[in-house]
């Protein structure tokens, strides 16, 4: 059995911006307190959410280190490090294990799409080149490579590949890795409308993009499947539906930088290529956010 890197609910934290592009991390540093202060149980620096795809290596190094210092301890830190460059990728992760994160996030490798043996090859290369847990991460709409429950389960094998985040969407392959892998490979969730059906597969929690904006309720559903209350973890994911949602009416992380801006972050623009929502979008996702009396 592999003890779970966390169980509950980790933000996929954005990464607060000026309007220069540099990042703020004064405001970072009140965003992070405010995130543990209302349930977060980890949080993932410079995944997807975070902009890690536009983030110049030297400020995704500098944005890891921060998290982890600033942090201090008081919740797992996992830092994104994924790459479809497979040597580019092992710097950032080895550099993110001598700054003392808790856990790895690597998706899989992105357009130049390998196939099942490269990404058991990929992934080998990683745990055998870091010391910290690994959690892959799934999610083949964004880059067209799925990986198959039967790779996880040779995955499953090395000591540190310790669970995978899995964005699929698709149920039956989660419920098909957890008969696969049991308790050799622990399971989250990467799409905040799944919450339930992924516990439900044996799931230790969510990677969320919801959490930015309402960490508290996030952590809360999560908590109530893990207490035995199926039914309250489910009503809650009803009750939030619409607003997880709203949060990719656009591109992840365009409408939930947007949302937090809203409610008075200073989480500033989104580097290009992404850009700010159609005025149709914005209007639309701030009529949801005044729903939940999450803003004026």
């Amino acid at each position: 059995m592999k003890n779970p890197v966390f169980t509950g609910s980790a933000v996929a934290i954005i990464t607060p911006m000026n309007d220069d592009f540099s990042i703020n991390y004064d405001e970072f540093k009140k965003f992070i307190d405010w995130q543990i202060d209302n349930g977060t149980d980890a949080i993932v620096i410079c995944g997807t959410t975070g902009e890690s795809s536009t983030l110049k290596t030297v400020h995704h190094l500098e944005a890891i280190k921060f998290c982890v210092d600033y942090v201090n301890g008081r919740v797992p830190v996992i830092a994104g490090a994924g790459s479809n460059n497979t040597e580019c990728g092992l710097e950032l992760a080895e550099k993110a294990c001598e700054y003392g994160v808790d856990a790895l996030l690597l998706v899989t490798p992105y357009y130049n799409k390998c196939t099942q043996k490269g990404l058991i090859k990929h992934y080998t290369m990683y745990h055998d080149a870091t010391n910290v847990p690994i959690i892959l991460y799934n999610v083949p709409s964004r880059t067209g490579v799925n990986i198959a429950p039967e790779t996880l389960k040779e995955l499953s094998k090395l000591p540190r590949i310790n669970g995978v985040k899995e964005a699929s969407g698709n149920i039956s392959q989660v419920m098909k890795i957890h008969a696969l892998c049991g308790d050799d490979l622990n399971i989250w969730s990467g799409n905040d409308d799944q919450i339930p059906a992924v516990m439900a597969c044996g799931g230790k929690g969510v990677i969320s993009v919801l959490s930015n904006i309402c960490p508290q309720e996030t952590h809360d559903m999560v908590q109530a499947y893990l207490d035995g209350d199926a039914n309250k973890c489910t009503e809650m994911m009803a009750k939030y539906l619409e607003l997880a949602n709203a949060m990719f009416v656009e591109v992840n992380p365009i409408p939930v930088k947007a949302a937090c801006n809203m409610m008075g972050w200073a989480a500033g623009p989104c580097k290009m290529p992404l850009c700010e929502m159609t005025d149709e979008h914005t209007e639309y996702v701030k009529s949801v956010m005044q729903k939940y009396g999450l803003i004026k």
